[in-house]
């Protein structure tokens, strides 16, 4: 309000948070506040160093609503609120970040996840999706290219409590490129149809906590892309979604390298998938030190999946090469399930192996879908208690032809 914002939610504000920012970026330690019991319009704004000084808290009481017109948007942006290069920013307090993403989500139905074609209605009705909500004629089209609501990029020791991210036109919360992350007691809000919208989504970022927050959307509610390590997720509520992912990884032949992830302590209601590894054909890199322990499952369609055919395309072509997936645990995974229990789909050339089950108690929950036995292809490991359903279908021990690791997966 210093800077001459209006806080009525229908004067565009941007350039007094352009202000109150770079008055801030000159002062150690110094806080930005938006106040409460108003609301911000906001357009796509980067709050950027290197030159801001470090420990920046950007406290947020209040309500930032992002613009609908598509003039705003240009030809579209990667993101709509950007944090960049600065260290120990913190995002903290109870106000809410709405991207306004309806007008947006429309122009994309039906979205199709590659896990879709595992799930088979019972009467092999397409699922019918709500119809969405028609923008207004003056509007205009919103361009393709839709935004992250809240974007952190080349940042060291950044955390992100309290506030909630909702209804964004795409992903809601991206670290790239960070260093030292914790998100922790904050909510995600996005209707389970919404398209694209993951809640948290990861990549090339490394030692990332992840706790007590609830993350309701329409994708992955935590997305761990390529360049990830150290990652600790636990006591979080995930629903309606699809789950948990690591992947898709190596789409169109690239590397990709993932390496210790821990995920526990979480409940899922309502997920298409429960925990997940999804990688293309013909990638290289390799996924491993992967530990999944105590997630509790309510009327998950496809609770354990690891796929290496991952396609979101009607047709995608074979080919051999593939992210070489090792040293993967699930344990004390229970609940219901309402289309298959485990799909476990590895690549000819490159078998999953070191696969470690235990404690494992899935039902079934006799719903609209066909109902699918454990799954297995080239999948090999351990089973170090009786499970339920019997995984009879994991392959015991190591491959007859364990391969020399080579620099296709070397990471």
């Amino acid at each position: 309000m210093d800077f001459g914002a209006k806080g009525d939610g229908k004067c565009d504000d941007t350039k007094a948070f352009e202000a109150a920012w770079a008055a801030a970026c000159k002062i150690e330690a110094s806080m930005m506040i938006v106040p409460p019991e108003y609301t911000f319009l906001v357009g796509p704004i980067s709050f950027s160093g290197p030159y801001c000084q470090a420990n920046i808290v950007f406290q947020l009481d209040g309500t930032i609503i992002a613009p609908t017109d598509s003039k705003s948007w240009g030809n579209g942006l990667m993101w709509w609120i950007e944090f960049s290069k600065l260290k120990g920013i913190k995002v903290q307090g109870k106000g809410v970040i709405d991207g306004s993403g309806s007008v947006w989500w429309q122009q994309d139905y039906p979205f199709i996840d590659g896990e879709t074609k595992l799930i088979v209605p019972l009467n092999d009705s397409v699922l019918q999706h709500p119809p969405m909500p028609v923008t207004s004629e003056l509007d205009g089209r919103m361009p393709s290219i839709k935004p992250t609501a809240l974007r952190f990029y080349g940042s060291t020791g950044v955390e992100v409590s309290g506030i909630t991210i909702q209804n964004s036109p795409q992903c809601h919360l991206k670290f790239d490129n960070c260093i030292g992350v914790v998100v922790h007691d904050m909510v995600v809000s996005s209707p389970g149809d919404s398209p694209n919208t993951d809640g948290i989504h990861l990549q090339n970022t490394k030692d990332v906590l992840i706790h007590g927050s609830t993350l309701a959307c329409g994708d992955d509610c935590i997305s761990i892309q390529t360049g990830c390590s150290n990652v600790y997720v636990h006591n979080v509520n995930c629903g309606p979604g699809h789950g948990i992912s690591i992947g898709s990884l190596g789409r169109d032949s690239t590397k990709a390298c993932v390496s210790n992830i821990t995920v526990r302590d979480v409940a899922m209601h309502n997920t298409m998938n429960g925990v997940r590894i999804k990688t293309w054909q013909g990638g290289a890199g390799s996924v491993k030190g992967i530990l999944f322990s105590n997630i509790q499952l309510n009327e998950v369609q496809l609770p354990i999946v690891i796929d290496q055919f991952y396609c979101d395309h009607s047709k995608c072509k074979n080919q051999t090469s593939a992210v070489a997936v090792e040293g993967v645990t699930y344990e004390r995974i229970k609940g219901t399930y309402t289309v298959k229990p485990v799909h476990f789909a590895c690549s000819d050339n490159f078998p999953c192996i070191d696969v470690q089950l235990s404690a494992i108690e899935l039902k079934p929950v006799q719903e609209k879908y066909h109902m699918s036995d454990p799954f297995c292809w080239q999948t090999f490991g351990e089973l170090n208690t009786p499970t339920l359903p019997p995984i009879d279908c994991l392959q015991i021990g190591k491959p007859a032809r364990n391969r020399v690791q080579s620099d296709h997966d070397m990471c």
